[in-house]
């Protein structure tokens, strides 16, 4: 991404500075990957800072309210993030794509596909932005006469459409497994899942179409994006004859698209 690349160039310009520096205390903590991270992670939230202060401070001219929270919540964001970051690098990424090489050594593609379906399934499922999309388009659900105004109703729905958007990315990723052993172009895969989703549009009742291209969206967000991406990496650079850069990338686009044509399929059939 443009603006982490420019971020991490600001981070090794200023960890450069202060290394010239020559203070002990600092040159270790330069050399600690930990707080080069959180170096890092600070510097990627200066422009969202910036921005807001901008328009709270010179064009609604009024102060940040509780600006003490303010400040504890931009240094909690930054620990979050580099907690996050640190756990990828040394957790998701590597489980993601051991796991994808031990399957191909296997041999088996049942098993191979089973893994994909598992891994999209389980976490989509776990998705935070994909319980508070579900549980919101179920409260307007009932606001709107959709469906029986009472919580189980709302509880019913909300979790008929997680697992919907869970079996989706579960599925998007078997299509996507079958790519990369295949060889099959990922711009043919893309276009003919969007005819897809224009077929579906014509059918599905508007009350659903919203939510449906918006389930796209939140499925690839924390957890389900890093686990996917070690995947096809993983599996791309096991198999003979593929390219992790061309064939192992891919995965989340499929990801974002299958849920908007199984979403509009739940609102028909409910």
């Amino acid at each position: 991404m443009p603006g982490h690349a420019s971020a991490t160039s600001m981070s090794s310009k200023i960890q450069d500075v202060l290394m010239r520096l020559k203070f002990p205390f600092i040159e270790r903590l330069l050399h600690n990957r930990f707080f080069r991270q959180m170096l890092a992670s600070a510097l990627d939230l200066v422009p969202v800072i910036s921005v807001t202060l901008f328009f709270q401070i010179l064009v609604i001219q009024q102060p940040i309210p509780e600006a003490g929270r303010f400040v504890a919540g931009i240094l909690l964001v930054v620990a979050g993030l580099t907690f996050f970051i640190q756990g990828l690098k040394f957790g998701l990424f590597p489980l993601g794509e051991s796991m994808a090489h031990a399957f191909v050594r296997k041999g088996s593609p049942f098993w191979i596909l089973a893994f994909a379906f598992a891994l999209g399934f389980g976490a989509t499922i776990a998705e935070p932005a994909l319980m508070a999309v579900a549980d919101e388009a179920a409260r307007i659900a009932s606001d709107g006469g959709a469906i029986e105004p009472t919580p189980e109703a709302r509880k019913s729905y909300a979790l008929g459409l997680r697992l919907t958007i869970a079996v989706a990315v579960g599925c998007a990723l078997i299509i996507s497994t079958i790519r990369i052993i295949r060889g099959w172009p990922l711009p043919y895969v893309i276009i003919a899942g969007y005819f897809g989703v224009a077929i579906m549009t014509i059918f599905a009742p508007p009350e659903i179409i919203g939510v449906a291209y918006d389930s796209g969206g939140v499925t690839t967000s924390t957890i389900t994006v890093p686990l996917v991406t070690a995947l096809g990496v993983g599996l791309s650079s096991s198999i003979p004859g593929r390219n992790p850069v061309s064939d192992g990338f891919g995965l989340i686009a499929l990801s974002a698209l299958m849920p908007m044509i199984f979403v509009m399929g739940y609102g028909i059939v409910r």
